[in-house]
C-alpha cells in the first residue's frame, strides 16, 4: 500500500454493504424460522438463532483478521494453505459419520466442515498457478497441473461423501476457461497418436462451454430415454430400449454428416472432416454408454432421486418429499407473502419442510415475503455477483482477477443450485445459500473468502502479478 494511504482508502464499501445486508436478512430469517416462544431472546445460545449470532460475530472477527493481513501473504503462502485444507479433508475421513457422511471435524455439536474451507485453499493456489501461466504457450503439463489442483480436494470430498460441494468445485473449470486454460494440448497429443494423423491445432478445448452444453444435453437425453421402449416404422417388428435408440440416432446422424461433408468440404479437407465426425461419434457413443450403464449401476434410492428430478416418476410423500414440500412453501407465499414470523408450511415447528433453516432457508423467506421479497433477494445476489465481476475486471494483478472470478463462480453455484432446489429446478444435493443458511462452517468460509477479495482489491494498485 502506498505511503500515507489509509488501510480502507480503497475498501469496496458497496460490496461490504451488500454482504452485511445478506447476513442480517439471513439471521433474521433463521430467527423467524426456528422461533421458540419459550426462548424469544435472539441471543439465547441454546437456540439455533442464538448460535447463528455467534457464527455471525465469529465470521466478522475472522473477516477483520483476514483484512489486516497483507495481501502478499495470500500469494506467497497459497501452497501451504492448500495443503493445510487437504490435510483437514484427509483427517475428516477418519472421524465418526454424522448423518451418513464423514464431513465434520470436531466434537459433538461443535465442529466445522473442512470442505467449505477447501474452496478457499484451492481458489488461492489455482489463482496463483494460472497467474504465472502464459496461456499462449500452455502445455500438457500446464493443463494437468491445473486440473490436479482441483481434482485432489474433489476426490477427498467425494469420499465423505458430499455431492453438493463436489459439484461446486466444477465452478473452477469455468474460470480456467475464461482465463484461456483449455484442454487443447492434451487433446492434440491424444489425437496425434492416431497413425497418419497430424493436427497442428484443435478447436475442441477452446470451445469448452458449448461442448459442455452438448454433453449435458446428450446425458439428459440418455437418462430420459433409459427406460423407454421404442419401435421404428422403418424397422418393423424391432423394438429398441431407450439407450439403443439413442445409439442408433447418433449413428444415423454421424453417417448423415459424413455424407454431407463429402459434398460440401474441399477435397483436401474431406479426410480431416470425416475423422472429426468419427471422433465425435465415438465420444458421443462412449458418453451415452457411460451415462446409461452408470445409471443402471446406481443404488435404487440414487436412481429414484434422478428419476424424480427428471420427472420420470412421482413420489410426493416419499423420496420427493423435501422438494415437493419446498415448492409448496414457496408457492404459498403468493405475491407479497404471509408476513414476518408467519410461515406455516416451512417453519421448524411444523416440520413440513425438513432442514428449512439450512439447505431450504429460501422456503420460509419466500413464504413470509412472497414473490416481491424473493425478487429483491435475487436482485441482491445478482448485484453482488456483478459487483465482484466489476472488481475482477479492474485488477492489475492476474492473481487478484482470477481469485475474484473464482469467488463469483462459487457464489453463483451456491445461489443458483440452492434456489433451484427450493423451486424444483435442481436436484436436492445439500448446498447452503451463501450468508443466509444456518451453519457456522459455510458462513465463516464465505466470509473469509469475501474479506480476502476485499483485501486484494484494497491493495490492487500495488499488485502487479
Amino acid at each position: 500500500m502506498r505511503k500515507g494511504e489509509s488501510l480502507v482508502a480503497n475498501f469496496d464499501w458497496v460490496l461490504f454493504s451488500v454482504y452485511m445486508v445478506l447476513l442480517i436478512m439471513g439471521v433474521s430469517t433463521v430467527y423467524s424460522t426456528a422461533y421458540n416462544e419459550d426462548h424469544p431472546f435472539l441471543f439465547d445460545f441454546s437456540q439455533k438463532y442464538g448460535k447463528q449470532m455467534i457464527w455471525l460475530f465469529v465470521s466478522l472477527f475472522l473477516g477483520l483478521l483476514v483484512f489486516l493481513i497483507d495481501s502478499d501473504i495470500y500469494r506467497k503462502f497459497c501452497l501451504p494453505i492448500y495443503f493445510f485444507t487437504l490435510t483437514l479433508l484427509v483427517i475428516v475421513l477418519f472421524m465418526p459419520p454424522v448423518n451418513g457422511a464423514r464431513a465434520w471435524l470436531g466434537i459433538g455439536s461443535m465442529g466445522i466442515q473442512p470442505a467449505e474451507f477447501s474452496k478457499i485453499g484451492t481458489g488461492l493456489l489455482l489463482a496463483r498457478f494460472i497467474s504465472k501461466v502464459n496461456v499462449k504457450q500452455q502445455t500438457i503439463q500446464t493443463v494437468l497441473i491445473a486440473n490436479i489442483i482441483i481434482l485432489f480436494p474433489m476426490v477427498l470430498i467425494l469420499l465423505q461423501p458430499d455431492a453438493g460441494t463436489f459439484v461446486v468445485f466444477t465452478s473452477f473449470l469455468f474460470v480456467m476457461y475464461r482465463e484461456g486454460i483449455t484442454y487443447d494440448p492434451l487433446i492434440l497429443k491424444l489425437v496425434n497418436t492416431i497413425p497418419g494423423v497430424k493436427f497442428k491445432q484443435t478447436w475442441v478445448g477452446s470451445h469448452f462451454i458449448p461442448i459442455l452444453f452438448v454433453v449435458v444435453f446428450l446425458s439428459l437425453v440418455t437418462l430420459l430415454m433409459s427406460n423407454e421402449k421404442i419401435s421404428f416404422d422403418f424397422l418393423p417388428g424391432i423394438i429398441l430400449t431407450g439407450y439403443w435408440s439413442v445409439a442408433l440416432s447418433l449413428t444415423i446422424f454421424a453417417l448423415f454428416l459424413s455424407f454431407v461433408f463429402r459434398f460440401i468440404a474441399f477435397k483436401r479437407d474431406r479426410n480431416r472432416a470425416s475423422l472429426i465426425v468419427l471422433i465425435g461419434y465415438f465420444l458421443a457413443i462412449s458418453l451415452s454408454s457411460v451415462v446409461n450403464f452408470g445409471f443402471q449401476g446406481l443404488a435404487e434410492h440414487q436412481k429414484d432421486r434422478i428419476e424424480l428430478f427428471l420427472g420420470l416418476k412421482e413420489d410426493p410423500d416419499g423420496e420427493d418429499y423435501n422438494r415437493n414440500r419446498a415448492m409448496a412453501a414457496v408457492g404459498s407465499g403468493g405475491m407479497f407473502g404471509k408476513g414476518y414470523n408467519n410461515a406455516s408450511v416451512a417453519s421448524v415447528e411444523s416440520n413440513h419442510v425438513p432442514e428449512s433453516e439450512t439447505d431450504f432457508i429460501f422456503c420460509p423467506f419466500a413464504e413470509e415475503w412472497g414473490f416481491f421479497g424473493t425478487f429483491i433477494l435475487v436482485c441482491l445476489y445478482m448485484f453482488m455477483l456483478l459487483r465482484i465481476v466489476m472488481i475482477a475486471e479492474r485488477q492489475r494483478s492476474a492473481f487478484n482477477r482470477v481469485y475474484a472470478y473464482m469467488v463469483a463462480m462459487i457464489l453463483f453455484y451456491h445461489f443458483a443450485i440452492n434456489i433451484g432446489m427450493n423451486i424444483g429446478f435442481a436436484p436436492v444435493i445439500g448446498i447452503p445459500l451463501p450468508f443466509f443458511s444456518y451453519g457456522g462452517s459455510s458462513m465463516m468460509a464465505f466470509s473469509v473468502m469475501m474479506f480476502i477479495l476485499l483485501k486484494l482489491d484494497s491493495q490492487r494498485r500495488d499488485a502487479l502479478q
